[in-house]
């Protein structure tokens, strides 16, 4: 398998607060794929399986064997397809903001939890706490595939560079931003935010996005989300924009070549002077 490039899918949702939905909605979405484009992964936003429309609303969270993950197990193995979604995931007894990964053959694994939990009180907006829910991930990670290294985040991660930093350091090839920004912090940060990660690690950035009016499924709830998913490229180019509200597919070949040619053009990792751990305490 040619490791140069890598072809993928970009898939914006509108996803409830019901979990069947939300799977016929992934599913709907993989369809759009035609198969002789060749995607090798599909990646999905934050809150793929669930959106807590209402703040306060209990959350039982999901787990790996849950019914929902053997009906996308069986859809990436029908597809040949990896799937990477963002899920509320039980684990140990706790509840995390999770990335879960599905390879191809059908394995699943949970990657990644969310560090930076958005507790934030707008002025004149909503108050959101998830630190009420959600326990703190642990550390960075970085997942491989078809020879392609993805340092992952979620979301509220986006705004934390020291995070970004590490993958940086790693040389990854891409990084991985699913989110589910609110409208108002969206219109104003969304894409400075996005741009900036992969300008500053020069690979690039794949950024699944909520996008539109989210109508509660099992509850009164109402949300909305700023969509507008990007995939941008090592040198700060937006290459991949889904702009309608709700549901949306594009499909984009990454080319290994040009992250060396950004990298060969300005050798930051030549350059950088502050060790990892500069300024913590001992």
């Amino acid at each position: 398998m040619d490791s140069n490039s890598l072809t993928i899918a970009l898939c914006q949702m509108t996803s409830v607060d019901d979990v069947d939905a939300n799977v016929m909605q992934i599913e709907e979405l993989v369809e759009r794929i035609p198969e002789s484009a060749g995607v090798r992964i599909a990646f999905f936003p934050e809150n793929s399986l669930y959106l807590r429309l209402q703040e306060g609303e209990s959350l039982r969270g999901l787990m790996l064997q849950d019914e929902a993950f053997a009906a996308l197990s069986e859809l990436a193995v029908r597809r040949k397809m990896n799937l990477h979604l963002t899920v509320p995931l039980r684990l140990e007894g706790h509840l995390y903001n999770s990335s879960v990964w599905i390879n191809d053959q059908g394995a699943l694994r949970a990657t990644y939890q969310k560090m930076h939990l958005f507790d934030i009180s707008l002025a004149n907006g909503p108050s959101v706490r998830e630190s009420d829910v959600f326990r703190h991930g642990g550390g960075p990670s970085v997942i491989e595939i078809d020879g392609w290294r993805f340092g992952e985040s979620i979301c509220y991660d986006v705004r934390f560079s020291e995070l970004y930093s590490i993958y940086a350091r790693q040389e990854v090839d891409a990084i991985l931003i699913p989110s589910a920004f609110l409208t108002r912090t969206g219109e104003a940060h969304w894409d400075l935010l996005v741009r900036t990660r992969a300008v500053e690690s020069q690979c690039y950035v794949i950024a699944p996005a909520q996008g539109g009016v989210h109508q509660g499924a099992s509850s009164s709830g109402f949300r909305e989300t700023h969509g507008n998913s990007l995939i941008v490229d090592p040198w700060g180019r937006v290459v991949s924009r889904l702009v309608e509200r709700g549901p949306g597919v594009d499909i984009q070949t990454l080319q290994r070549d040009e992250i060396d040619k950004v990298r060969r053009q300005i050798p930051m990792k030549d350059h950088r002077r502050l060790p990892v751990d500069f300024g913590t305490s001992h």
